[in-house]
């Protein structure tokens, strides 16, 4: 399937699509990852990879725009929810420099950013290292994607 939008569904109890994400889960606050849940997998998952991306992030650099936030990868297949402020699984490199989760912290008075988080199922269990920009991890996980969907949150200060 690729990189497609599929019947699988992500859902957060700390915001829903398209609302603004608490201060809780941003850098102006507790900086803790909020909980995330899906439902509808494809058949044949055997394992996730999720990031956090804002694309009105006023960087731009060789190859790339906005900001990432997140990257986890190797999930296992068995699960369908982080909690909040998740431990486990492998980080890799977000645009704060760390493998950690960084929330949202737009500049001041740059109006509100949105806040992609994208869950791919994958059809093989993945061991990568950790570690892996966004970028590298995409170029990784392509060729077992069966499928994908994201929730969006807002932000502004």
């Amino acid at each position: 399937m690729g990189f497609a939008i599929s019947d699988m569904q992500l859902t957060s109890t700390a915001f829903a699509d398209g609302e603004r994400i608490p201060a809780r889960h941003t850098g102006e606050s507790d900086d803790v990852s909020p909980a995330l849940a899906w439902t509808d997998p494809p058949e044949g998952t055997q394992g996730y990879a999720l990031i956090c991306h804002d694309p009105d992030a006023p960087l731009i650099k060789p190859g790339t725009y906005g900001y990432v936030h997140w990257v986890l990868y190797n999930m296992p297949a068995g699960i369908s929810e982080l909690p909040e402020g998740v431990t486990g699984y492998t980080g890799g490199m977000n645009d704060f420099g760390n493998t950690e989760y960084g929330g949202p912290m737009p500049p001041e008075g740059h109006g509100t950013h949105r806040y992609f988080f994208w869950l791919f199922a994958l059809s093989s269990p993945i061991e990568f290292p950790a570690g892996l920009s966004m970028w590298q991890l995409l170029e990784k996980i392509e060729p077992d994607v069966l499928g994908m969907n994201r929730l969006m949150g807002t932000y502004s200060r």
